[in-house]
Parts: structure tokens; C-alpha cells; sequence
């Protein structure tokens, strides 16, 4: 497998083998010793899937305490993920990185604690899964605007997303009491 670091550190993007012959293909998405080699938590607790037509965005969404990182991968379908520095005192606070994730290239990518995590669906349909090191904890969830012109991310959408009322109306990241983000390091 080959594991990239982004722009920011410790947000990954896992490239996993793939085997593949007439019959199709064949690929380990998670293996805990040779991940946790790579710089990723053996810890994963929880794990999740989404299904979202053309358009939906989910995000940008975050829960402190009780932080989670993810390692999300897309099972069928295409969508743009983005991870976002929300941690107060990082050098890179407020700064995002995204990748394309899809089926058909069966990437992967670590979003670790202390970032908050969205993505844009940008085939038909996405089946999107991901594994958490945390569980959910509704009361400590939190969601910062997906279009927060400080971030400045760039959404690779045609038209207006769709998204939940939640999204919606969430506040910008200057916007969040600084007691509600987690701390760097």
C-alpha cells in the first residue's frame, strides 16, 4: 500500500493494493498492524456507511470531546472529501485538504482527531464508509459551514448542494466558542 501525507500532517491518503484478474478484483482495506505502521490508531471502535445521491454534501462536522479520526473509503459511487484543522494552537488551524475518493480507485483517507470532516457526493450515488475512533456522541457534535469563506475550500459541485438543516444553518468556524474545539497537541 502506499500511504501519502498531506498538506497537513497526519491526514493521510492510503493508496491500498489491489489484486485484481478476470474473475475481479480483491483489496484489504484495513489491516491493524500494518496500518498502525503507517501512522494510523489500531483503536477503531465504530463503523459506519452513508448512502448519498449526486449533490449531497455532508459536513463539515466534528465532536469535541470525544474526537474522532477516521480512515473513510467509498465503496461505490465518487465523492471530493475534505479534512479541516480545527484544532486550536495548530499551524495549520483553519487550513483544509481534500482528495477524490471512489469505488473505482479505492482510495482511502485518514482524517485524524481534531478535524472536521465532510464530503461532497460527485457520482449518481456514493456508498460511503468510514471507521471511527470514538464512538458517537451526539452531545458533544458540533458542525462548522461547509461554505465558510475563511476556509475557502473549493467544492468541486455544479449548482447548490444538498444538505441537512443541520448543515445548513451551522455557524462559521470564528463563529464556535473557542472551548468547544480541541487543542493541538
Amino acid at each position: 500500500m502506499k500511504v501519502t501525507e498531506m498538506d497537513i500532517p497526519g491526514v493521510l491518503l492510503i493508496e491500498p493494493r489491489v489484486f485484481g484478474d478476470e474473475r475481479g478484483w480483491f483489496v484489504e482495506t484495513w489491516q491493524q498492524a500494518r496500518y498502525a505502521a503507517r501512522g494510523m490508531p489500531a483503536g477503531f471502535v465504530q463503523d459506519n456507511q452513508a448512502f448519498s445521491q449526486r449533490g449531497v454534501l455532508r459536513g463539515l462536522h466534528a465532536q469535541h470531546p470525544h474526537d474522532q479520526g477516521k480512515l473513510v473509503q467509498v465503496i461505490s459511487g465518487e465523492v471530493f472529501d475534505v479534512a479541516v484543522d480545527i484544532r486550536r494552537g495548530s499551524p495549520w488551524f483553519g487550513r483544509w485538504v481534500g482528495a477524490v475518493l471512489s469505488g473505482e480507485n479505492k482510495h482511502q483517507f485518514y482524517v485524524p482527531e481534531g478535524f472536521a470532516h465532510g464530503y461532497c457526493v460527485l457520482s449518481g450515488q456514493a456508498l460511503f464508509s468510514y471507521k471511527c475512533t470514538d464512538t458517537y456522541h451526539p452531545e458533544t457534535q458540533f458542525a462548522v459551514r461547509w461554505d465558510d469563506p475563511a476556509l475557502g475550500i473549493d467544492w468541486p459541485l455544479e449548482g447548490a448542494p444538498i444538505l441537512s438543516d443541520k448543515d445548513r444553518e451551522a455557524p462559521l468556524l470564528s463563529e464556535i466558542p473557542v472551548e468547544r474545539l480541541p487543542v493541538y497537541g
